[in-house]
């Protein structure tokens, strides 16, 4: 068996969800992008912009102790909205019919690996009511307004867990590689 990544090691993983070709979708690895940009995060957080992984999110989450998840989400409200929930609001609900191979399987993940004796102890869904989930590279004004508090967000809950997350003065904005030359930062 081979060595666990340095992003399979960490304690605290915060995880980036969404198809970076299909515009508001791509708002989770919009997310880990600016904090990597923006942040200087401290050791025991790894930041992974895991795509579309359907049913596969095993990897990415087993072993954690805690979970951060970023990802658009189906709930009423104006695009960019922030919505907040954690396991148990997760998991209130059974997993629903699954009407495509590329949604992320985070109920049947979190259920496996807790039966699986492997499931973080916290895990926090840091949700983004899209605009427009179609073919595109960009996203909706809205949704790019809220990537950077969606990114605090993130940096506060990685304090309260106790690993610093703080802002780099006068850095650069994310330019993740899909956005191309011309794709601008939220």
């Amino acid at each position: 068996m081979g060595e666990r990544s340095p992003d399979e090691e960490a304690e605290v993983r915060v995880l980036g969800l969404g198809n970076v070709l299909m515009g508001d979708d791509a708002a989770g690895p919009w997310v880990v992008e600016h904090l990597r940009a923006e942040y200087e995060i401290g050791p025991g957080a790894s930041l992974t912009d895991v795509g579309t992984p359907g049913l596969d999110l095993v990897p990415f989450i087993g072993g954690a102790r805690v979970v951060i998840l970023v990802d658009t989400v189906k709930s009423k409200g104006e695009a960019g909205e922030l919505r907040f929930y954690r396991r148990d609001e997760i998991l209130r609900y059974p997993p629903g019919p699954r009407t495509s191979p590329h949604d992320p399987g985070v109920k049947e993940t979190l259920l496996y690996l807790e039966m699986a004796g492997s499931g973080p102890e916290e895990v926090l869904l840091v949700g983004i009511v899209p605009g427009r989930v179609e073919k595109g590279l960009f996203l909706t004004p809205a949704v790019a307004a809220a990537i950077p508090e969606a990114a605090e967000a993130v940096a506060v809950e990685l304090r309260r867990l106790g690993i610093p997350a703080l802002r780099r003065p006068g850095s650069a904005p994310a330019r993740p590689w899909w956005a191309g030359e011309e794709g601008t930062a939220p």
